[in-house]
Formats: C-alpha cells, sequence, structure tokens
C-alpha cells in the first residue's frame, strides 16, 4: 500500500517516540520542533464545532497560523484575548488562524489544572470556545496527538506561521509578556507582516514558555500522584455551634469552600466525589475544602467510611449537636435545611456564595478561579 507523505511523517515519529527497552514511558524523547522551511504538515482533526478540519479548509489564506493551545495553562488562557485580537486584525488580510490543544487528558492530573476550571477534553474545549467566544477553529488532537507529533510543540502556546505554500516562516513565542495586558503579540504581528509582504521575518524562531505538552505516554507523574493521594490520612472531628461560627469567620487567609452533607442524603454522595476533585485542583492555591457532616454523631464510622472511600483528605467534621437545627442557623439563617447546602467564605468572613441542592461542578469551579483571590493567571 502506498503511504501518503503525511502518514510516512507520522509514522517515522512514532517509531522514533517508542519506549527504551526498560519499557519506561519518561525515557522517550519529545518530537523535534518542524524546521524554518518545512512544509505544513496536514492534519484531520475534529474541532469544537465537531467539524473535521484540515489545510485544505485554508487554502485560500495567503498565510496560516497554527497556534497550539490549551484550556487549562494559565500561559495559554493569558494570550487567549491576543489572539482573538489578531485574528479579527489580520483576517481581512487574507490571514488564516487555526488553534490546536495537543494534550493528551489522561496526561493531565488534577493538580496542574489549578489555575482553570476546565481540562483538556473535546467537550471541555467546547465550554472554553463559547466562553470565549473564539472566532477560529479549536481542534483537538488529545487522542492519538498525530499534529503535535508533526509539528513539535514545545510549550503551551506555540506559534507556526505558514506562507502562501505553507513554508514555514516563523515559530515560537506570541510575545514575551505573559501577563495580559502588558503586550500586544508583537512577534507573532511582526512575523505576520513580514510574510504578508514577502519578506523573511526579522526574528524567524523564538524560545516559548508556558505549559509542558502532555504526551500521553508520560502519565507516569500522574499515576504516582494519584497514589499518593489515596494513601493520605482522612479524618472526621466533632465539631459544635462554636467551632462552626469560629469557621465561618475564616482566619484562614485562602477561599473557604464549606459543604454540608450526610450519607442518607443521595444528592450528596453523588456530589461529593467532584467536590473532592475541585479540592485537588485547588489546594496548592489560596483555597480548602471542609466538609461538615450532619449525621448524628453515633453515625461517625459510617461517614468516615465513606470520606475514606472517597479519599477526602481535607478538613472533614460531623456536627455534634443534640438536634441539626443550630447547624442551620450557623450555617445560613436563610437556609432552610435542605441537603446538600454549599457556601465559599472569603477570608474575613463575608459569604460570596450560597447553594442549595446539587451544584454545578463546571459552575463552582469558574466561580472559584475568577474569584480575585484565585485567577487564571500567576
Amino acid at each position: 500500500m502506498k503511504r501518503s507523505p503525511l502518514s510516512l511523517m507520522i509514522l517515522l515519529a512514532l517509531l522514533t517516540l517508542q519506549p527504551q527497552a526498560s519499557g519506561v514511558g519518561a525515557s522517550r524523547p519529545e518530537p523535534a520542533t518542524l524546521a524554518i522551511g518545512a512544509k505544513a504538515p496536514d492534519f484531520s482533526l475534529t474541532g469544537v464545532d465537531d467539524k473535521a478540519w484540515g489545510l485544505k479548509d485554508f487554502a485560500s489564506r495567503k498565510c496560516l497560523v497554527v497556534v497550539f493551545s490549551a484550556n487549562h495553562c494559565p500561559t495559554a488562557q493569558a494570550y487567549e484575548d491576543r489572539l482573538i485580537s489578531v485574528f479579527n486584525d489580520y483576517a481581512p488580510k487574507g490571514v488564516g488562524m487555526v488553534i490546536i490543544s495537543p494534550n493528551s487528558p489522561k496526561a493531565l492530573n488534577l493538580a496542574e489544572m489549578g489555575y482553570t476550571d476546565l481540562g483538556d477534553t473535546l467537550a471541555e474545549m467546547k465550554v472554553r470556545a463559547e466562553d470565549k467566544k473564539f472566532p477560529f477553529p479549536y481542534l483537538y488532537d488529545g487522542d492519538e496527538q498525530t499534529a503535535a507529533l508533526a509539528y513539535g510543540p514545545v510549550a503551551t502556546p506555540h506559534v507556526f506561521i505558514f506562507d502562501a505554500d505553507r513554508r514555514l516562516r516563523y515559530e515560537g513565542r506570541v510575545d514575551e509578556k505573559e501577563k495580559p495586558g502588558t503586550g500586544r503579540a508583537e512577534d507573532l504581528r511582526n512575523a505576520l507582516d513580514a510574510v504578508l509582504a514577502g519578506r523573511t521575518p526579522a526574528v524567524a524562531t523564538t524560545k516559548v514558555f508556558g505549559c509542558s505538552v502532555k504526551w500521553a505516554w508520560k502519565d507516569d507523574y500522574t499515576k504516582q500522584l494519584y497514589k499518593e493521594w489515596a494513601a493520605l490520612p482522612v479524618t472526621l472531628e466533632p465539631i459544635d455551634v462554636a467551632g462552626v461560627r469560629h469557621l465561618l469567620t475564616n482566619p484562614t487567609g485562602k477561599l473557604l469552600l464549606i459543604n454540608v452533607w450526610a450519607t442518607w442524603c443521595g444528592p450528596c454522595t453523588a456530589e461529593f466525589p467532584e467536590l473532592v476533585r475541585t479540592d485537588r485542583m485547588y489546594r496548592e492555591r489560596d483555597f480548602e475544602f471542609v466538609s461538615i457532616s450532619a449525621d448524628r454523631l453515633e453515625k461517625r464510622d459510617k461517614a468516615l467510611a465513606f470520606l475514606k472511600k472517597s479519599q477526602a483528605s481535607n478538613r472533614n467534621y460531623i456536627f455534634s449537636g443534640a438536634t441539626i437545627y443550630p447547624l442551620i442557623e450557623a450555617i445560613d439563617p436563610d437556609w432552610k435545611g435542605a441537603l446538600p447546602y454549599t457556601i465559599v467564605v472569603e477570608p474575613g468572613g463575608e459569604t460570596v456564595l450560597r447553594h442549595q441542592g446539587i451544584l454545578d461542578p463546571g459552575d463552582l469551579r469558574k466561580f472559584i478561579v475568577e474569584h480575585p483571590l484565585i485567577g487564571r493567571y500567576y
């Protein structure tokens, strides 16, 4: 069977990336970055619009910008608005732009998601594209990573600019100033101006700074981290009304997520795994998750067993009062008492979110990461 140049390129890259004899995945080398002057490798990737995209879809464009980016990466998020601005300014000049997410979701661990509400699955990419109103195609390469293997991005974001013949004329950063509002995508714009004018960019390559590409074979660290999390101690301590009131003053200096739940409450136990997941995302930030069980004190062992099964290594309390009503009044006088009940408390004690019933985990994480105490950027 005759193979296309693209399939041969991908096959060669895959062979190069085979593990060493030891079988250790981390020993695989990362693919080389595409060299200046190289032809743009073709691809067939699904976009957030559920359509398949390839180079042919940009054939009418005078030049093409391919950017490898990612939902979860704080650096990538810092450049999203600049990429939108560049697209809006240069699309009328005949420039095409496509964003490709190269990351394997299985290699992205929760500890790497402290600056985001979304991971790198196609479903989550659709949410980001809608939130940001991306005007360009946003494509998923996380399963086979064929485009990433062919182009060799070093980090997210990583820019590749191709001329009318689809020869690479620039690869590197968007600009040198990561923080939003401090740069205008100067490197990208300067290179585009040169290519459109038929000139060689004054600077053809730059180093890139951002999150590493999450290659599918590099999941050893994630597996080890999750094993360590599973081994952390899980405790459940009694708390009285005075303790709850002190908790709500929040002297921690952190954003405090408090969830009141019970083992007999189906919605509570259904929701709880997502709260643990949220805790693992943000626990290294100025954030803490605290749970309060509304089970009777004599049911402490049952509640603790559930927490251990959930690997809830956060702070956990069980209310020690004779009735539950003092807890309801202490948490929120406006709370009618139905479970689960969730609040978010700022340092100093101001409650900034109240919710009765199951919280949508995406809405909760978006609220957390967009709070000024947390944020999406460094």
